[in-house]
Protein backbone atom coordinates (compact mmCIF):
# COMPACT_ATOMS: atom_id res chain seq x y z
CA UNK A 1 0.00 0.00 0.00
CA UNK A 2 1.55 3.30 -1.10
CA UNK A 3 0.69 6.04 1.38
CA UNK A 4 0.06 9.38 -0.27
CA UNK A 5 0.65 12.74 1.43
CA UNK A 6 -1.94 13.31 4.14
CA UNK A 7 -2.69 9.60 4.48
CA UNK A 8 -1.07 8.26 7.65
CA UNK A 9 0.32 4.73 7.47
CA UNK A 10 -1.55 3.89 10.67
CA UNK A 11 -3.66 0.78 10.45
CA UNK A 12 -7.14 1.55 9.25
CA UNK A 13 -8.70 -1.13 11.45
CA UNK A 14 -10.27 -2.85 8.45
CA UNK A 15 -10.48 -6.24 10.17
CA UNK A 16 -13.02 -7.17 12.82
CA UNK A 17 -10.82 -8.66 15.53
CA UNK A 18 -13.88 -10.38 17.03
CA UNK A 19 -12.25 -10.62 20.45
CA UNK A 20 -15.22 -12.46 21.94
CA UNK A 21 -14.46 -15.50 19.79
CA UNK A 22 -10.98 -15.90 21.28
CA UNK A 23 -12.28 -17.27 24.59
CA UNK A 24 -14.90 -19.58 23.08
CA UNK A 25 -13.58 -23.18 22.99
CA UNK A 26 -15.85 -23.92 20.03
CA UNK A 27 -14.37 -21.15 17.85
CA UNK A 28 -11.50 -23.13 16.33
CA UNK A 29 -13.60 -26.20 15.40
CA UNK A 30 -16.21 -23.85 13.94
CA UNK A 31 -13.61 -22.00 11.87
CA UNK A 32 -12.09 -25.23 10.60
CA UNK A 33 -15.53 -26.45 9.53
CA UNK A 34 -16.07 -23.27 7.51
CA UNK A 35 -14.63 -23.73 3.99
CA UNK A 36 -14.13 -19.96 3.69
CA UNK A 37 -11.59 -19.80 6.56
CA UNK A 38 -8.13 -18.91 5.35
CA UNK A 39 -4.65 -19.42 6.82
CA UNK A 40 -1.66 -17.05 6.86
CA UNK A 41 1.45 -19.20 7.28
CA UNK A 42 4.56 -17.59 8.78
CA UNK A 43 8.06 -19.00 9.01
CA UNK A 44 10.88 -16.99 10.48
CA UNK A 45 9.01 -13.71 9.99
CA UNK A 46 8.19 -14.46 6.35
CA UNK A 47 4.99 -15.37 4.55
CA UNK A 48 4.04 -16.08 0.96
CA UNK A 49 3.09 -13.11 -1.20
CA UNK A 50 1.78 -13.14 -4.74
CA UNK A 51 1.19 -10.48 -7.38
CA UNK A 52 3.03 -7.43 -8.64
CA UNK A 53 3.79 -4.30 -6.56
CA UNK A 54 0.68 -2.20 -6.23
CA UNK A 55 -1.48 -5.32 -6.42
CA UNK A 56 0.34 -7.66 -4.02
CA UNK A 57 -1.71 -9.99 -1.86
CA UNK A 58 -0.86 -12.47 0.86
CA UNK A 59 -1.02 -16.07 -0.34
CA UNK A 60 -3.66 -17.27 2.10
CA UNK A 61 -4.49 -20.97 1.95
CA UNK A 62 -6.80 -23.61 3.42
CA UNK A 63 -6.14 -25.35 6.74
CA UNK A 64 -3.79 -28.35 6.56
CA UNK A 65 -3.58 -31.32 8.88
CA UNK A 66 -0.18 -30.48 10.39
CA UNK A 67 -1.15 -26.86 11.14
CA UNK A 68 -2.39 -27.92 14.58
CA UNK A 69 1.18 -28.77 15.60
CA UNK A 70 2.22 -25.13 15.29
CA UNK A 71 1.24 -21.89 17.02
CA UNK A 72 -2.26 -20.89 15.87
CA UNK A 73 -3.52 -17.31 16.28
CA UNK A 74 -6.89 -15.85 15.35
CA UNK A 75 -6.39 -12.71 13.26
CA UNK A 76 -10.04 -11.71 12.89
CA UNK A 77 -12.66 -11.48 10.14
CA UNK A 78 -12.88 -9.35 7.03
CA UNK A 79 -15.85 -7.25 5.88
CA UNK A 80 -17.54 -10.37 4.49
CA UNK A 81 -17.12 -12.31 7.72
CA UNK A 82 -14.33 -14.55 6.44
CA UNK A 83 -11.92 -15.52 9.21
CA UNK A 84 -8.14 -15.69 8.98
CA UNK A 85 -5.95 -17.87 11.18
CA UNK A 86 -2.24 -17.31 11.52
CA UNK A 87 -0.13 -20.47 11.65
CA UNK A 88 3.33 -19.63 12.95
CA UNK A 89 6.21 -22.05 12.58
CA UNK A 90 8.68 -21.32 15.37
CA UNK A 91 11.07 -24.16 14.44
CA UNK A 92 11.74 -23.74 10.73
CA UNK A 93 12.78 -20.86 8.53
CA UNK A 94 11.05 -20.10 5.25
CA UNK A 95 12.48 -21.55 2.07
CA UNK A 96 14.81 -19.34 0.06
CA UNK A 97 11.99 -18.53 -2.33
CA UNK A 98 11.13 -15.03 -3.62
CA UNK A 99 7.48 -15.66 -2.76
CA UNK A 100 8.35 -15.70 0.95
CA UNK A 101 8.59 -12.05 2.02
CA UNK A 102 9.10 -10.15 5.26
CA UNK A 103 6.78 -7.43 6.48
CA UNK A 104 9.38 -4.73 5.87
CA UNK A 105 9.91 -5.97 2.34
CA UNK A 106 6.33 -6.29 1.18
CA UNK A 107 4.31 -4.15 3.61
CA UNK A 108 4.22 -0.97 1.50
CA UNK A 109 2.68 -2.86 -1.41
CA UNK A 110 -0.07 -4.73 0.43
CA UNK A 111 -3.74 -3.85 0.59
CA UNK A 112 -4.91 -2.53 3.98
CA UNK A 113 -6.53 -5.79 5.12
CA UNK A 114 -3.46 -7.89 4.29
CA UNK A 115 -1.16 -5.36 5.91
CA UNK A 116 -3.18 -5.56 9.12
CA UNK A 117 -3.10 -9.38 9.02
CA UNK A 118 0.67 -9.41 8.57
CA UNK A 119 1.27 -6.72 11.21
CA UNK A 120 -0.85 -8.60 13.75
CA UNK A 121 0.70 -11.98 13.03
CA UNK A 122 4.22 -10.53 13.24
CA UNK A 123 3.47 -8.82 16.55
CA UNK A 124 1.96 -11.94 18.10
CA UNK A 125 4.81 -14.11 16.84
CA UNK A 126 7.36 -11.81 18.49
CA UNK A 127 5.39 -11.72 21.74
CA UNK A 128 5.05 -15.50 21.97
CA UNK A 129 8.76 -15.96 21.25
CA UNK A 130 9.76 -13.65 24.12
CA UNK A 131 7.23 -14.87 26.71
CA UNK A 132 7.90 -18.58 26.91
CA UNK A 133 8.48 -18.20 30.65
CA UNK A 134 6.43 -16.48 33.34
CA UNK A 135 8.05 -13.13 34.28
CA UNK A 136 7.00 -13.60 37.92
CA UNK A 137 7.94 -17.20 38.76
CA UNK A 138 9.94 -18.37 35.74
CA UNK A 139 7.72 -21.35 34.96
CA UNK A 140 6.92 -22.43 31.41
CA UNK A 141 3.98 -20.76 29.72
CA UNK A 142 1.66 -22.22 27.11
CA UNK A 143 -0.44 -20.43 24.47
CA UNK A 144 -4.21 -20.10 24.81
CA UNK A 145 -7.08 -17.88 23.74
CA UNK A 146 -6.37 -18.60 20.07
CA UNK A 147 -2.95 -17.00 20.39
CA UNK A 148 -3.94 -14.01 22.51
CA UNK A 149 -3.00 -15.43 25.94
CA UNK A 150 -0.15 -17.36 27.53
CA UNK A 151 -0.82 -19.34 30.69
CA UNK A 152 1.70 -19.87 33.49
CA UNK A 153 2.04 -23.62 34.04
CA UNK A 154 2.83 -23.24 37.74
CA UNK A 155 0.41 -20.58 38.98
CA UNK A 156 -2.21 -20.43 36.23
CA UNK A 157 -1.54 -16.74 35.66
CA UNK A 158 -2.69 -15.34 32.32
CA UNK A 159 -0.27 -13.19 30.32
CA UNK A 160 -1.55 -10.91 27.57
CA UNK A 161 0.25 -9.23 24.65
CA UNK A 162 1.72 -5.86 25.54
CA UNK A 163 2.58 -2.91 23.34
CA UNK A 164 5.30 -0.39 24.23
CA UNK A 165 4.32 3.19 23.32
CA UNK A 166 6.96 5.30 21.58
CA UNK A 167 6.77 8.85 20.29
CA UNK A 168 8.12 9.81 16.88
CA UNK A 169 8.20 13.45 15.79
CA UNK A 170 8.87 15.75 12.91
CA UNK A 171 10.50 18.77 14.56
CA UNK A 172 10.13 21.99 12.54
CA UNK A 173 11.75 25.34 13.23
CA UNK A 174 10.34 28.84 12.65
CA UNK A 175 11.64 28.77 9.06
CA UNK A 176 9.72 25.54 8.46
CA UNK A 177 12.88 23.48 8.16
CA UNK A 178 12.74 19.86 9.34
CA UNK A 179 15.22 18.26 11.72
CA UNK A 180 16.65 14.97 10.45
CA UNK A 181 19.18 12.90 12.32
CA UNK A 182 21.37 9.80 12.09
CA UNK A 183 21.91 7.06 14.65
CA UNK A 184 25.54 6.03 15.24
CA UNK A 185 24.62 2.56 13.93
CA UNK A 186 23.45 3.90 10.56
CA UNK A 187 25.49 4.58 7.41
CA UNK A 188 26.46 8.16 6.73
CA UNK A 189 23.71 8.91 4.20
CA UNK A 190 20.73 7.76 6.27
CA UNK A 191 18.47 10.26 8.05
CA UNK A 192 15.14 10.09 9.83
CA UNK A 193 13.09 11.97 12.40
CA UNK A 194 13.63 11.62 16.14
CA UNK A 195 11.88 8.99 18.24
CA UNK A 196 11.95 7.48 21.72
CA UNK A 197 10.05 5.37 24.21
CA UNK A 198 7.57 6.86 26.66
CA UNK A 199 8.69 6.62 30.28
CA UNK A 200 6.49 5.64 33.25
CA UNK A 201 4.42 8.55 34.55
CA UNK A 202 4.97 10.57 31.37
CA UNK A 203 2.43 11.94 28.88
CA UNK A 204 3.02 11.57 25.16
CA UNK A 205 3.56 15.32 24.72
CA UNK A 206 6.06 15.38 27.57
CA UNK A 207 7.90 12.46 26.01
CA UNK A 208 8.23 14.40 22.74
CA UNK A 209 9.72 17.41 24.50
CA UNK A 210 12.04 15.33 26.67
CA UNK A 211 13.37 13.18 23.83
CA UNK A 212 14.13 16.16 21.60
CA UNK A 213 15.81 18.04 24.44
CA UNK A 214 17.89 15.00 25.44
CA UNK A 215 18.96 13.94 21.97
CA UNK A 216 19.68 17.24 20.22
CA UNK A 217 19.38 19.95 22.90
CA UNK A 218 16.42 21.71 21.26
CA UNK A 219 13.48 23.02 23.27
CA UNK A 220 10.05 22.24 21.86
CA UNK A 221 6.87 24.30 22.23
CA UNK A 222 3.72 23.28 20.36
CA UNK A 223 3.18 19.53 19.93
CA UNK A 224 0.40 18.31 17.61
CA UNK A 225 -0.75 14.72 17.17
CA UNK A 226 -0.55 13.37 13.60
CA UNK A 227 -1.28 9.64 13.70
CA UNK A 228 -0.13 6.27 14.99
CA UNK A 229 1.21 3.01 13.64
CA UNK A 230 1.81 -0.44 15.10
CA UNK A 231 5.44 -1.44 14.69
CA UNK A 232 5.86 -5.13 15.60
CA UNK A 233 9.68 -5.14 15.73
CA UNK A 234 9.22 -6.46 18.30
CA UNK A 235 6.12 -4.78 19.78
CA UNK A 236 5.76 -0.99 19.71
CA UNK A 237 3.03 1.51 18.98
CA UNK A 238 4.56 4.51 17.25
CA UNK A 239 2.63 7.69 18.08
CA UNK A 240 3.44 10.42 15.58
CA UNK A 241 3.62 14.16 16.23
CA UNK A 242 4.64 17.40 14.61
CA UNK A 243 6.52 19.66 17.00
CA UNK A 244 7.70 23.29 16.81
CA UNK A 245 11.19 24.12 17.96
CA UNK A 246 11.75 27.15 20.18
CA UNK A 247 15.44 27.32 19.26
CA UNK A 248 17.70 25.76 16.63
CA UNK A 249 21.14 25.27 18.17
CA UNK A 250 21.97 21.55 18.16
CA UNK A 251 23.80 19.90 21.05
CA UNK A 252 23.94 16.19 20.29
CA UNK A 253 23.79 13.31 22.73
CA UNK A 254 26.54 11.40 20.93
CA UNK A 255 25.58 7.97 22.26
CA UNK A 256 22.18 8.39 20.57
CA UNK A 257 22.75 10.81 17.67
CA UNK A 258 25.78 10.86 15.37
CA UNK A 259 24.60 13.70 13.14
CA UNK A 260 21.63 16.04 12.94
CA UNK A 261 20.85 18.92 10.59
CA UNK A 262 18.02 21.29 9.70
CA UNK A 263 16.81 20.70 6.14
CA UNK A 264 14.92 22.90 3.73
CA UNK A 265 12.69 21.21 1.15
CA UNK A 266 15.11 21.89 -1.69
CA UNK A 267 17.93 20.27 0.27
CA UNK A 268 15.80 17.15 0.78
CA UNK A 269 14.81 17.05 -2.90
CA UNK A 270 18.39 17.46 -4.07
CA UNK A 271 19.82 14.96 -1.57
CA UNK A 272 17.29 12.30 -2.52
CA UNK A 273 17.84 12.92 -6.25
CA UNK A 274 21.63 12.70 -5.90
CA UNK A 275 21.50 9.63 -3.65
CA UNK A 276 23.26 11.39 -0.79
CA UNK A 277 20.15 11.38 1.43
CA UNK A 278 18.50 8.07 2.28
CA UNK A 279 15.05 8.38 3.89
CA UNK A 280 12.93 5.66 5.54
CA UNK A 281 10.71 3.43 3.43
CA UNK A 282 7.02 4.07 2.84
CA UNK A 283 5.88 1.47 5.37
CA UNK A 284 7.06 3.56 8.33
CA UNK A 285 5.32 6.47 10.00
CA UNK A 286 8.70 8.25 10.03
CA UNK A 287 8.49 8.52 6.25
CA UNK A 288 4.89 9.75 6.47
CA UNK A 289 5.92 12.55 8.85
CA UNK A 290 8.66 13.64 6.44
CA UNK A 291 6.35 13.35 3.44
CA UNK A 292 3.61 15.32 5.22
CA UNK A 293 6.04 18.21 5.76
CA UNK A 294 7.63 18.01 2.31
CA UNK A 295 4.39 18.11 0.30
CA UNK A 296 4.96 16.72 -3.22
CA UNK A 297 5.33 12.97 -3.51
CA UNK A 298 8.88 11.81 -2.82
CA UNK A 299 10.48 8.84 -4.53
CA UNK A 300 13.63 7.53 -2.88
CA UNK A 301 15.66 5.33 -5.26
CA UNK A 302 16.60 1.99 -3.77
CA UNK A 303 13.94 2.30 -1.07
CA UNK A 304 10.58 2.99 -2.75
CA UNK A 305 10.52 -0.22 -4.74
CA UNK A 306 9.92 -3.90 -3.93
CA UNK A 307 12.45 -4.97 -1.35
CA UNK A 308 13.51 -1.41 -0.66
CA UNK A 309 12.17 -1.30 2.88
CA UNK A 310 14.08 -4.46 3.68
CA UNK A 311 17.31 -2.98 2.30
CA UNK A 312 16.83 0.23 4.30
CA UNK A 313 16.46 -1.84 7.46
CA UNK A 314 19.38 -4.14 6.65
CA UNK A 315 21.81 -1.25 6.50
CA UNK A 316 21.65 -0.61 10.24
Amino acid sequence: MVHTPGTPPAMAGVLDRSAGERTDPDTLPRLLADPRTRVLEMRGGRTRVQGDPGAARLSLRRWQGDDETRLVVFLGRDSEGVATLGVIDTENEAELDPEWRTLRDTGPWLAADDLERFMTAQGLASWHASHRFCPRCGADTTPGGLGWVRNCSAEGRELYPRTDPAVIMAVLDQRDRILLARSPAWPSDRRSVLAGFVEPGESLESAVRREVQEEVGVRVGEVAYVGSQPWPFPGSLMVGFQARALDTELVLEESEIAQAEWYEREQVRQGVAEGSLLLPGRLSISRHLIQRWYGPELFVPGVDEPGGGERWSARS
